[in-house]
């Protein structure tokens, strides 16, 4: 107690006694983490312009009037600022000062602060807890589902990494990786031949995810918006992982080059399916493997410019020799077993390549603060599809009865016969585009403190497809060919074409987001802007003006509400206006969607529960669909019809819980209720319930998206006297999605539904190192890593055969069966993971 109060005396008494004398201060900003020194150090008197700069060596000299301020500031670009009270001053005497300045993690990119009513527009999260989820596809967008608002997982469940927001397909969905936008393969059509995606989880150091009405400064496309950052490391460390399912690897740190920073991220990823795919219905050898190497360099050239650089190389590769099948489905009173004999196999390769480059500049202002950034990136890709498969089909009634003694086996043939399916797919793609941004913050008003930030960019990109399609199906039912004809054989489903097109977009968008910090804590914040883009293809310009509101009422910190919407274009690209026949539409139009969305975050204690806060986020949304292009969806495959032939709406409600419902361990509920409806040009739609003989005229008919609801839920738990042992739960439950008869969904659409989708994915895992054990035992066998883990993975706990497609046998009498494709079943994995 006495040492404080001798502290506090000289604090206040000092200043006193030297008020109006000019003191000599000189020392030397070292970096905290490697003992370098740091250059380019602004050192700044507060309340003063007075101020200087520590050179190279990182020594400084200033001379400092006491009276004016007793408090120097030290801030550099890639550190964290410094405030250094001068105390224990004599006048006669330099004050020599070592001050080390922590490394910010944070990039030197530009974001608008983030805060409360800023978290309302766009959710974000760090991925320390997200690596720990059990997930089969090693993705970061297999997480999305479980902490997004509206987002939910498509039809190739757990299998794919696609996702479907608010009743968009998956190509409605935009993904940024520090500022540049991520292209994905087109021929994919089953998620058995989806590898490794573009973000790697290792290297991500945090995800902004918006489900709608988001702002100008993100692109064409209607349903979401996932941005992505990378780290920018301080240090050397790094990661890795190896289980039945594949392996990862990373390294990452920051060094000196020339005296200035450097900062390197590096990855690599090997996937193989192998295994889960063994708990299929159809048996027989599958060989898939997926390899991805990604980097991430950046080089402070000084103070005020910076520039790094992005590469990534994907290769995934499916190989399949299906040798049979049986499955059986139906109810008690009538079952169904269709067993099947294949010849054949399948070659499928996709790979991609990426690589980015920006330049960054941010002068060091103490007003009005900006930024210019210029990128430039080229993405190429290249997909073979390849395969040649007999199927030889039986479809049979079997014995229900119970207690017969024939049960289960066949009592009746409904068909015979033989599918054949062949395809020589081809699809390559250039992608080249350059890029400038940029942002200017101007203070409003000192009274109001006020401000607001201008940010614009203009973008032009340049696109080359070369497509060879060459594809068919043969039917063939007791010996004869479907379609019938008694002169030739007749194929069904045949889709033969060659294109190859070039051509250019233009783009761009002017934003600026008004900023008022009112009395009592209140803020209120507008953003407005307008995209524009152009498309040689078809010379159709679109303007998207957007806007949101955002407020915090006054005395209210932990709430704040938006009002979000704007007008919404999705841009074509090739599989969208490619028809059926495989031709193309010169004369497409970009779909178009107005929105309106509306939401509260309101962070709220839960005493009984935990001391920690626990946010609920609640969003109402509505969009109005027109100039759609109609689609129906296979597995993960998306079928355009290539024509703007529908309009449609999409409204529902999304509300997401998180919080530590135990102490020390994230979890996230969501919830999302939807209705998704669209009309197809010129015809009219019937539907007839069941039992009813007669057809009813319908007006609105479901979207191959309608997902009535979704309930998502990520749960950690941990043993009460050993927090070693955890539990991570992620639980799925989603209604059943549309689909309607192969080849004629058109008046009848969409008029059956899959059954309803449910899975529970576990994971149980002991910590072999971390700060704890550290703590207990201050070493051990893993004492060189940061944190070890290893754990029991178990999917679909409850062993649920939940469906991923059909499987359609005609008969010659012209009767259709849908034999539904089921997804993988139980199965167990062990998981190690390392940190260094």
């Amino acid at each position: 107690m006495l040492i404080r109060t001798l502290i506090l005396s000289l604090v206040v008494c000092c200043p006193m006694l030297l008020s109006g004398q000019i003191i000599k201060v000189k020392g030397k900003v070292l970096d905290a983490s490697t003992g370098e020194a740091i250059d380019f150090v602004t050192v700044h008197q507060k309340l003063s312009t007075n101020a200087t700069e520590s050179d190279a060596a990182g020594n400084f000299s200033l001379e400092v009037d006491m009276e004016v301020s007793r408090e120097l500031v030290f801030s550099r670009i890639g550190y964290k600022g410094l405030d250094f009270p001068l105390v224990n001053v004599n006048v006669n005497r330099t004050k020599v000062l070592n001050i080390r300045m922590e490394p910010d993690v944070m990039d030197i990119d530009v974001t608008i602060k983030d805060d409360k009513i800023q978290e309302a527009n766009m959710v974000t999260e760090t991925v320390e807890e997200l690596i720990k989820l059990p997930s089969t596809t090693g993705n970061l967008e297999s997480v999305l589902p479980h902490i997004a608002l509206g987002a939910s997982s498509g039809t190739g469940g757990e299998l794919s990494s696609q996702y479907n927001v608010r009743g968009g397909n998956y190509d409605e969905n935009l993904i940024y990786v520090n500022d540049f936008e991520i292209f994905r393969p087109q021929l994919i059509r089953s998620g058995q031949q989806e590898g490794l995606t573009f973000p790697n989880i290792d290297l991500v150091k945090d995800l902004s995810f918006s489900s709608g009405g988001f702002e100008a400064k993100y692109g064409d496309k209607m349903s979401s918006v996932l941005d992505v950052r990378y780290k920018r490391p301080t240090e050397f460390g790094g990661s890795a992982s190896a289980s039945l399912l594949g392996a990862t690897t990373h390294v990452e740190g920051a060094t000196k080059i020339a005296g200035r920073t450097f900062t390197y991220l590096t990855g690599l990823r090997y996937k193989t399916t192998r295994y889960l795919l063994g708990s299929l219905d159809v048996q027989g050898e599958y060989t898939p493997q997926f390899f991805d190497a990604q980097t991430f360099l950046s080089y402070d050239i000084n103070k005020a410019w910076q520039v790094s650089w992005i590469g990534n190389y994907n290769y995934n590769q499916y190989n399949f020799v299906p040798l049979e099948r049986s499955t059986a489905l139906g109810l008690i009173d009538f079952a169904l077993r269709l067993s099947t004999v294949y010849e054949g196999r399948e070659e499928d390769e996709f790979i991609n390549g990426m690589t980015g480059v920006a330049v960054t500049y941010i002068p060091e202002r103490e007003k009005n603060p900006f930024f210019l950034k210029f990128m430039g990136s080229l993405y190429q890709g290249q997909e073979i599809e390849s395969f040649d498969i007999l199927g030889y089909y039986r479809l049979s009634q079997i014995e229900t009865s119970l207690g017969a003694e024939n049960a289960g086996e066949e009592v009746f043939v409904l068909g015979t016969g033989t599918q054949h399916n062949y395809a020589r797919n081809f699809l390559e793609s250039n992608i080249k585009n350059v890029e400038h941004r940029g942002g200017y913050e101007l203070q409003l008003s000192d009274a109001f403190n006020s401000a607001h930030f201008l940010q614009w960019s203009i973008k032009f990109q340049e696109e080359q497809i070369d497509d060879e399609l060459n594809e068919w199906e043969r039917i063939d039912s007791a010996g004869y060919s479907l379609p019938f004809d008694e002169e030739n054989v007749q194929l069904e489903n045949v889709f033969k074409s060659t294109n190859q097109i070039q051509s250019t977009r233009l783009s761009g968008y002017v934003q600026d987001t008004y900023t008022f910090n009112l009395a009592n804590n209140a803020e209120f914040r507008l953003n407005a802007g307008v995209r524009f883009a152009h498309w040689s293809f078809n010379n159709e310009t679109i303007i998207s003006p957007r806007g949101q509101i955002l407020f915090k009422p006054a005395r209210a910190e932990d709430v704040s509400f938006k009002l979000a919407g704007g007008l919404y274009y999705q841009a074509p690209f090739y599989r969208e206006y490619r028809k059926i026949d495989g031709s193309l539409n010169e004369n497409i139009l970009s779909q178009r969607s107005i929105q309106v969305v509306s939401g509260v975050s309101y962070d709220f204690d839960w005493p009984r529960v935990s001391d920690k806060k626990f946010r609920l986020i609640t969003e109402l949304y509505y969009k109005k669909l027109d100039r759609l292009i109609s689609y129906d969806v296979d597995n993960v495959r998306i079928r355009y019809s290539g024509l703007n032939d529908a309009s449609g709406y999409a409204l529902g409600m999304d509300v997401r819980v998180n919080g530590q419902f135990i102490d020390g361990a994230e979890s996230w509920v969501n919830l999302s209720l939807l209705s998704t409806r669209e009309q197809l040009n010129g015809i009219t739609h019937l539907k007839r319930e069941v039992g009813d003989s007669t057809a009813q005229e319908v007006k609105w008919v479901p979207r191959p998206t309608d997902r009535l609801f979704n309930l998502s839920i990520f749960f950690q738990d941990h043993l009460p006297k050993n927090e070693r042992f955890k539990l991570n739960m992620n639980l799925s439950v989603g209604s059943g999605l549309p689909f309607g008869i192969k080849d004629n969904n058109t008046i009848y659409r969409n008029t059956y539904r899959f059954k309803l989708y449910h899975r529970i994915d576990m994971g149980f895992s002991y910590a072999l190192w971390d700060e704890m054990v550290r703590k207990e035992k201050g070493q051990g066998r893993f004492d060189w890593t940061k944190n070890s883990w290893i754990s029991l993975e178990v999917y679909n706990l409850m062993g649920v055969a939940n469906v991923a497609s059909n499987t359609w046998i005609k008969t010659i009498y012209g009767n259709q069966y849908a034999i539904s494709n089921f997804l993988t079943s139980r199965r167990v994995n062990l998981k190690w993971y390392v940190e260094f």
